[in-house]
């Protein structure tokens, strides 16, 4: 079996790490290929919950090479607290190779991210405030600090130089900012480079010749389907490619060595920061997902956006991701509802929709156009098989499944580790 990759098919928050942590004790190696710690998964193992920010879930299986590859964006702060949290735990960390060509983020990324957030005021994107954008903006300007320039100082220092120049123009005569010093910011990241340095390789060396071994390679995405800078609900997106094509940029290993790409799916859909949302609840259904389904930001500490399904959403993520399975999540949330609505179709002036609309003005327009399903009342968290499930439950699995274009593989029906029904291998 060669490489895998699992991503989210709706806006995030879908329970990727939950689905990469079950799969982390069958695959040699766990790669996170695109974000940084604007993301989070959290792992329940036994009595014990874990969220992770920036490293792969893979961290946690004893047996699994943990990668943060080139396309990852890492604050080496936030990645040394949590390396630092996870030993204190007793979890080994010492596996975890880092690229060296990852880009960092600086402390005037965050800067940056912050005061221009602040400056568009109703227009905001709704960011986390963390540097990302900004520091993939530098990426894509060639201005950018990858990991390995924090091993020559005169390298680290002319591109701080060169990023600043242009940077503390603005901060001080638009945003009326104090000017970032370029030694300070130097002294900052070279504080880092001895701790970093067990970690860092040549990781798309160490992949592909992985999977030249016939060793399982996992690729896991940090967001979702829809925030996707190309194909997401732009501008209201992350400023990398969670989309499967984004694995490959992101980790250096070519498009031919994936056999599967697994769609990791909420039962129900949710979203954090602005954006259009046709299935958004804002009633007491809305707050019950919200309370239920413990909604909250794994890093952002935000409420979660809820609303019903959105088959149009899972469609279009089937589609520009060439999705094999489906895992499907938190299918015990929507215990106790009489009915279950399922978005099958928007309705866009008047007109029923079944595919994702392309405009950005139309999807922000559109209505959705519901079907209602049955509900169960049964408690279905201690299900070990599908034929366990009660007979609506099974059927709305399969509803699911048909309008969404994939088969659905695994369905999660609790937060353990061991409350998974897996309906057909991914390995």
């Amino acid at each position: 079996m060669p490489a895998l990759v699992l991503l989210g098919a709706q806006w995030g928050d879908e329970g990727k790490g939950k689905a990469t942590d079950l799969l982390g004790g069958s695959v040699d190696y766990v790669v996170r290929y695109q974000g940084g710690n604007n993301a989070g998964h959290t792992v329940v193992v036994g009595d014990q919950k874990y969220a992770l920010h920036l490293l792969p879930s893979g961290i946690l299986s004893p047996t699994c090479v943990p990668v943060i590859g080139n396309g990852v964006v890492v604050d080496p702060s936030v990645l040394l607290s949590e390396l630092s949290g996870l030993n204190e735990r007793g979890v080994d960390t010492s596996k975890l190779m880092i690229s060296g060509n990852a880009h960092i983020i600086t402390p005037y990324n965050v800067t940056v991210d912050k005061v221009t957030e602040r400056f568009l005021g109703k227009r905001k994107i709704g960011t986390t405030g963390r540097g990302i954008g900004p520091t993939y903006a530098d990426k894509i300007n060639r201005v950018g600090i990858r990991v390995q320039d924090l091993y020559d100082e005169s390298i680290l220092t002319q591109k701080v130089e060169a990023a600043l120049d242009v940077k503390n123009q603005m901060l001080t005569k638009l945003y009326n900012r104090r000017a970032i010093a370029v030694e300070q910011v130097v002294e900052e990241l070279l504080g880092y480079a001895e701790k970093l340095a067990p970690y860092v390789a040549d990781t798309v060396l160490v992949l592909n010749q992985a999977l030249e071994e016939d060793k399982v390679v996992l690729f896991e995405g940090g967001q979702g389907t829809l925030l996707d800078i190309d194909h997401g609900t732009y501008p209201f997106v992350t400023s990398s490619n969670p989309t499967a094509g984004g694995a490959c940029t992101g980790s250096g290993v070519g498009p031919t060595k994936i056999s599967r790409v697994i769609g990791i799916l909420k039962a129900y859909t949710t979203r954090v920061g602005a954006g259009p949302f046709p299935t958004e609840l804002f009633d007491a259904d809305g707050e019950a997902l919200r309370r239920i389904g413990g909604e909250r930001g794994v890093t952002t500490g935000r409420d979660r956006r809820c609303g019903w399904f959105d088959a149009v959403i899972a469609r279009y993520a089937t589609r520009v991701n060439g999705l094999t399975d489906f895992f499907l999540t938190k299918l015990d949330v929507l215990t106790g509802w009489e009915q279950i609505p399922v978005c099958v179709a928007y309705e866009i002036d008047g007109k029923r929709v079944e595919e994702l609309p392309y405009s950005q003005t139309d999807f922000h327009h559109a209505k959705p156009v519901y079907e209602n399903l049955p509900g169960w009342s049964e408690d279905i968290t201690k299900a070990k098989s599908f034929s366990d499930l009660p007979k609506n439950a099974q059927n709305y699995v399969k509803a699911l499944e048909e309008m969404s274009g994939a088969p659905i593989s695994a369905i999660g029906v609790g937060p353990g580790r061991d409350e998974t029904i897996e309906v057909n291998s991914f390995l």
